[in-house]
């Protein structure tokens, strides 16, 4: 078994995929023709989107939907980077929202927190150096 996929319902995939573009440099792999599913270039695993109309024709149960305006999720995407600085505030610049700020962690790390534009959290951190 493989871990291949990470997919979050979100209100426009079109935005959503144009946000992460400009906040984190991901490109686009592939876009639905309706528009309702799409992927980002991000390495191994990919990062796809799908309406939450999609979702809910596929989970007929429900789920709940992430929204800016609220708490995230208990769960993140960790982005690493060797240009946090650079990198975080690009991401504000194009709309991202600060969680918590850039910190030293104790064993080298630094991490900061934003939410993106349908209010998933995301870990923007530095690589861990486990050469120590």
């Amino acid at each position: 078994m493989e871990f291949r996929y990470t997919i979050l319902y979100v209100k426009s995939v079109a935005e959503t995929l144009s946000f992460y573009e400009s906040a984190f440099g991901f490109d686009t792999k592939f876009i639905t023709p309706e528009g309702d599913y799409g992927e980002l270039l991000t390495g191994e695993t990919t990062l796809s989107f799908a309406s939450v109309e999609l979702g809910e024709s596929n989970i007929k149960t429900g789920f709940r939907v992430s929204d800016e305006n609220k708490k995230p999720f208990g769960m993140e995407l960790a982005f690493t980077t060797n240009e946090i600085e650079a990198d975080f505030d690009r991401a504000i610049t194009a709309g991202a929202i600060l969680v918590a700020p850039i910190q030293a962690k104790p064993w080298g790390q630094k991490v900061g927190y934003l939410k993106d534009n349908n209010g998933f959290l995301i870990e923007v951190c530095t690589p861990i150096n486990t050469t120590v």
